[in-house]
């Protein structure tokens, strides 16, 4: 009996895939952390594309590594990869398609009246000076 048989099931699929010991993954864990409180330190600057590089840019690298590492994408056919693009790719196009009605407070049969008054009440605060913060 081979030892891929006697450990569950063939990994032909895989083409070479080297087993990772629990200490891979730690150091992947602890970059994972390390980025993280990159992005958390990130906006403490005040400089706009800082804060979106380090929010929005170390996300996409995070989660990069969690779907190549920790899903084991890494190992798997390309295939694979292409279903998970498609599949953002769709999300996107989702998104971008329901977004012009879920981000704004009125259209052209229809008010969210309650967002409608948070804007009014903001813009009249700004326009006191007072900023609107209580």
């Amino acid at each position: 009996m081979t030892e891929a048989v006697a450990h569950g099931g063939d990994h032909s699929h895989s083409g070479h895939h080297e087993d990772h010991g629990p200490e891979f993954y730690i150091k992947i864990w602890a970059l994972l952390l390390i980025l993280l409180i990159v992005s958390i330190l990130g906006p403490m600057f005040g400089n706009v594309w800082i804060t979106l590089l380090t929010a929005f840019g170390i996300a996409f690298v995070k989660a990069g590594m969690v779907a190549t590492y920790f899903m084991h994408l890494n190992v798997e056919q390309k295939y694979i990869w292409y279903l998970l693009f498609s599949m953002l790719l769709a999300m996107g196009i989702l998104f971008m398609g329901v977004a012009p009605d879920i981000m704004q407070y009125g259209g052209r049969h229809w008010i969210n009246q309650a967002s409608h008054n948070l804007v009014e009440f903001y813009q009249k605060s700004a326009n006191k000076g007072e900023g609107g913060h209580h």
